[in-house]
Parts: structure tokens; C-alpha cells; sequence
């Protein structure tokens, strides 16, 4: 399906003497965006045949969905989106919610085939 890596097992954590810094990439061409998602919204399920995607939760919790696995992600956990799998992320707490995205590959917003869609896009 990808040939795209999971990068989330060389994540480089350095200590230093005022605390630490995670190195979630190295030299490479990616798209870095935070998503924040309102109360009680939801994106589309949907795909990328281009690109994969790595999602940090920076507040939260926020429902996921990867391939056929829901959960409920808490902040600092690391989510790995492989290319083509289907995926959506939603908030249903009462509080905005924030993921750092990481797209690996072509980053295209064309590149979203929508599988649900709670706007009609």
C-alpha cells in the first residue's frame, strides 16, 4: 500500500539541561500543519493516494479513526496514517482540540477522496 515508513520508532528525543526536544523529522520534504477541531466536529473519512501523514495530539482527547481501529487519542500520543488508509479525526469533548499533522509525500489537498463528509464537499 506505501512505501512511505512509519517514522514514529526514530523520533529523536534529546534531554538538555532546561528539559528535552522531540525531532519528529530530519531533512525531509514534508507538510507541517496543527489542526484544530471544534466541539462536536468532525473531518471527512477520508484518503490520500500521495501522501501519508503523522498526527501528534497536542490537546484532547480526539476521536480517531485509522482503517477499521476508533479510539480516543490523549495529548502526546503519536498516530501513523499510512498512505491510502482510510482515516478522520473529530472532537466530541466541549473544548477546541489540536493535532500537529506531518504529511510525508506530495502534498496535494486535490489528493483527498472523501468517504463521508458531514459538509457535503
Amino acid at each position: 500500500m506505501t512505501d512511505l515508513p512509519d517514522p514514529r520508532p526514530d523520533v529523536f528525543v534529546s534531554e538538555r539541561p532546561w528539559g528535552r526536544f522531540e525531532q519528529l523529522t530530519l531533512n525531509e520534504p514534508t507538510t507541517v500543519k496543527i489542526i484544530t477541531v471544534a466541539p462536536g466536529h468532525r473531518l471527512s473519512l477520508q484518503t490520500h493516494a500521495r501522501r501519508a501523514e503523522l498526527w501528534q495530539v497536542l490537546d484532547g482527547p480526539i476521536d480517531v479513526t485509522v482503517g477499521d481501529r476508533t479510539w480516543s487519542a490523549h495529548p502526546g500520543e503519536r498516530i501513523w496514517v499510512e498512505q491510502g488508509a482510510v482515516h478522520r479525526m473529530g472532537n466530541s469533548t466541549q473544548q477546541p482540540g489540536r493535532v500537529l499533522e506531518i504529511g510525508y509525500g506530495e502534498f496535494d489537498e486535490d489528493d483527498i477522496v472523501r468517504l463521508e463528509d458531514d459538509y457535503q464537499r
